[in-house]
């Protein structure tokens, strides 16, 4: 399935739910979702699973669960097993923030989950209580354990980097890649949603990591789709991705569209555009058709140099 760029479009990142249990300053307003979505505007566990074998039967061959935190809604588990078996599908991944991944992981490991991506911002305990407005970290670090004995590898650790609050543990984070199971990739803080005011103050770019870490090396980018440009320290087994949303672009590369929890096909992360597929579902619409012209009108760059930012909060997206 190719749009008309001629970009092939083989990866659907799909949002569960915008429930979150954390609060996370640059994600979440502080007292948890305002206009919270009814159960019948949320896509059901057999539409979701509807929707994915459309986009599997037109190419999509991975599948990434996301949320809010993908692991709040009951059955999810059971879903990916189901999406994992669909013909065609090459990889079922999950980003968590990790707070229940010790209570799932045999689950998760037994549906077929092939990677996870942990959200991690610190490695200090209040720290971590403070930018999650609560959250525990032992918690998120039995998660990791867990998965790690469990043989899953490697684990992602997603860490958004905010001046004045983590960037003094940038060469902490790149220590943990010594373990040949962990990859730590940073990302640039984006100005969305809550995080529209907060990362006017509190921005800084990735560059920062090189500056701070000079020992790392570059290396081939084993995927041209990935938003990531890979580092490693010369003695270490994993790699330290840089992702910079701000100040570059991966459009000419991108290969992904995202379906939010309520049925909204998002072909760009940066655009407000959506085009409703929960319509088509239960209107009995030709859904595989409906999504091949969809993709047809991606669109080809977005233009965060212009700051224009979208409306949506990332909890609501997918992350």
């Amino acid at each position: 399935m190719k749009d008309s760029f001629g970009r092939e479009i083989n990866y659907l990142r799909i949002s569960l739910t915008d429930r979150c249990n954390l609060r996370c300053e640059y994600c979440m307003p502080k007292d948890g979702i305002k206009n919270k979505v009814t159960h019948d505007g949320m896509l059901s566990l057999e539409e979701l699973y509807q929707v994915t074998e459309a986009f599997v039967n037109l190419g999509i061959s991975k599948i990434r669960f996301t949320g809010g935190e993908p692991l709040v809604r009951y059955g999810v588990v059971d879903l990916m097993g189901k999406v994992g078996e669909l013909d065609g599908v090459r990889e079922v991944t999950l980003t968590t923030n990790g707070i229940l991944l010790d209570q799932y992981a045999e689950e998760l490991v037994k549906a077929g989950v092939n990677r996870i991506n942990i959200s991690l911002d610190t490695l200090d305990e209040e720290k971590y209580s403070l930018i999650t407005r609560g959250g525990n970290l032992h918690r998120v670090l039995a998660g990791i354990r867990r998965v790690k004995e469990l043989g899953m590898k490697p684990i992602k650790l997603n860490t958004v980097l905010i001046g004045g609050f983590n960037d003094d543990e940038i060469c902490d984070f790149v220590e943990l890649t010594r373990d040949g199971s962990i990859d730590v990739r940073f990302i640039e803080l984006m100005p969305i949603g809550e995080a529209a005011s907060f990362a006017k103050s509190k921005f800084i770019p990735n560059s920062t990591v090189l500056e701070k870490v000079p020992g790392l090396v570059p290396i081939d980018r084993e995927d041209p789709s990935s938003p990531a440009t890979y580092y490693r320290l010369k003695d270490a087994e994993g790699k330290v991705g840089l992702i910079n949303p701000i100040s570059c672009k991966f459009c000419a590369n991108c290969n992904r569209v995202r379906l939010t929890a309520t049925g909204k096909l998002k072909l760009c992360l940066h655009s407000d555009r959506e085009i409703d597929l929960r319509r088509i579902i239960r209107e009995g619409g030709d859904l595989e058709q409906t999504i091949e012209n969809a993709i047809l009108t991606k669109e080809e760059e977005h233009h965060l140099e212009n700051q224009e930012y979208i409306k949506r909060s990332m909890n609501s997206i997918g992350g």
